[in-house]
């Protein structure tokens, strides 16, 4: 399996939460771009703070999936 180079070009989704209202909201970004710019679209704080976002692997039957019914984040049920 390949892997694709994180290129300036690359737009993964990044997770930041408001400082202000402490919501949790999403944003494609360049890999090069930084946080500096955005404002939270729920109450317009500047300079939200980026989060480390869980994310899934598949290891084989035996291994819990965070995606299934027993893991993952309770925000997405």
């Amino acid at each position: 399996m390949r892997y694709a180079n994180l290129t300036e070009e690359t737009m993964p989704i990044y997770e930041y939460r408001c400082r202000k209202c402490q919501r949790v909201f999403e944003r494609f970004q360049k890999v090069s771009e930084g946080g500096e710019k955005l404002v939270c679209p729920y109450c317009g704080e500047k300079k939200p703070e980026k989060i480390i976002s869980s994310f899934s692997s598949s290891k084989g039957e035996a291994s819990p999936s965070s995606c299934g019914p027993t893991g993952g984040s309770s925000r997405f049920t």
